[in-house]
């Protein structure tokens, strides 16, 4: 049986700065690729506080579920980056606002440093519809 594969590529979230997609899908999974708080409408890093970052790359990654005719209600493991675990509770709150009910499996993990000097960075999996 042969699995197919598609690139996913939007322009309402940042574009690859890299040899990577925004996101692929295959017929039953759509894997994003890790979203920072850039607004894709400048290209700029606008927020400030872990909360506007945290928004933004959720919204980014929403972006490119949406592209790939999934959304994050359909997200089924989401990983968090942080540069400083202490911002935890904070990231969370904004993160239930994304999924008040049935949220997907999860990871947070501390980093040392993510692209742009930016606090977070967020990847999903989601079903593909």
């Amino acid at each position: 049986m042969s699995a197919t594969r598609q690139v996913i590529a939007t322009a309402e979230a940042p574009g690859a700065v890299g040899p990577y997609s925004q996101g692929i899908v295959t017929e039953h999974l759509v894997f994003t690729a890790g979203q920072i708080p850039i607004n894709p409408a400048t290209g700029k890093v606008e927020a400030t506080t872990i909360e506007d970052q945290t928004r933004q790359a959720l919204r980014n990654v929403d972006a490119v579920l949406r592209a790939a005719g999934s959304g994050l209600h359909k997200a089924v493991k989401v990983t968090v980056f942080m540069t400083n675990l202490g911002d935890f509770k904070a990231m969370n709150g904004v993160y239930a606002e994304f999924f008040p009910s049935q949220p997907p499996a999860r990871s947070a993990v501390q980093v040392v440093a993510l692209p742009l000097g930016v606090q977070i960075e967020i990847e999903a999996v989601a079903l593909a519809e």
